[in-house]
């Protein structure tokens, strides 16, 4: 997925010519805290809520005034991962997408990125999840998928979390199923650590709850 797939053509980017006020009122409409601003198609830096809020004055236009112009932005064909990189280094609620030539093209929201990623790891998709905890030495995910498929299930998505100073990693599986048992104890039998299970039939501690309360707020 490259950025240019991810545009978001409903959120139109600030003027010089437009004032405090118009600025805070269309990012409390899109629930953004930074909007582009762009004179034509030539893109100017990004204006933070932070900074426009201190501003006595509401009717001043944005052009007028000293800010703190944010300059952060991608090309179009630059890979969704290196665009979510961005939005968690900067703290950015968008990140505009530019041409070769540097016209502005379009934006890209937090929640367009949100969305992307509840959909590569079938969020919204029915089963359970096993996280398991492992030696980086053993991290085949082939597998993993073995001893998911040798139960009829299949692995929906997986993501791996290493940690400082450590030689394990922390693997997550979503499985289309939900009666884990069978998965569980062929984890264990080849030595895998299951250190959390989430959505299983088999046990309901609250966590459960607690996850599916997270994946429908995810879905709001």
């Amino acid at each position: 997925m490259f950025a240019s797939e991810l545009i978001s053509n409903s959120i139109p980017p600030l003027k010089t010519s437009d004032t405090v006020q118009k600025s805070l009122d269309r990012m409390a409409e899109f629930k953004l805290s930074h909007l582009p601003i762009v004179n034509e198609t030539q893109f100017l830096g990004l204006v933070a809520e932070e900074e426009l809020i201190e501003i006595r004055d509401v009717e001043q236009s944005i052009g007028s005034l000293s800010l703190s112009i944010l300059n952060p932005f991608v090309s179009e064909d630059v890979h969704v991962y290196d665009i979510i990189r961005l939005f968690n280094q900067l703290h950015l609620s968008v990140v505009p997408v530019l041409d070769y030539k540097k016209n502005y093209l379009g934006l890209i929201s937090v929640n367009s990125i949100l969305e992307y990623t509840s959909n590569i790891y079938a969020v919204k998709e029915y089963g359970g999840i096993i996280v398991l905890e492992i030696s980086n030495r053993n991290n085949s995910l082939s597998h993993m998928a073995q001893i998911v498929e040798a139960d009829n299930a299949q692995i929906l998505s997986s993501y791996v979390q290493s940690f400082p100073d450590s030689t394990r990693l922390e693997v997550t599986l979503k499985i289309n199923k939900t009666e884990l048992s069978g998965i569980i104890a062929s984890f264990e039998r080849y030595n895998y650590q299951v250190k959390a299970v989430f959505n299983s039939t088999i046990s309901d501690n609250g966590t459960e709850d607690r996850f599916n309360s997270f994946m429908n707020y995810l879905n709001v």
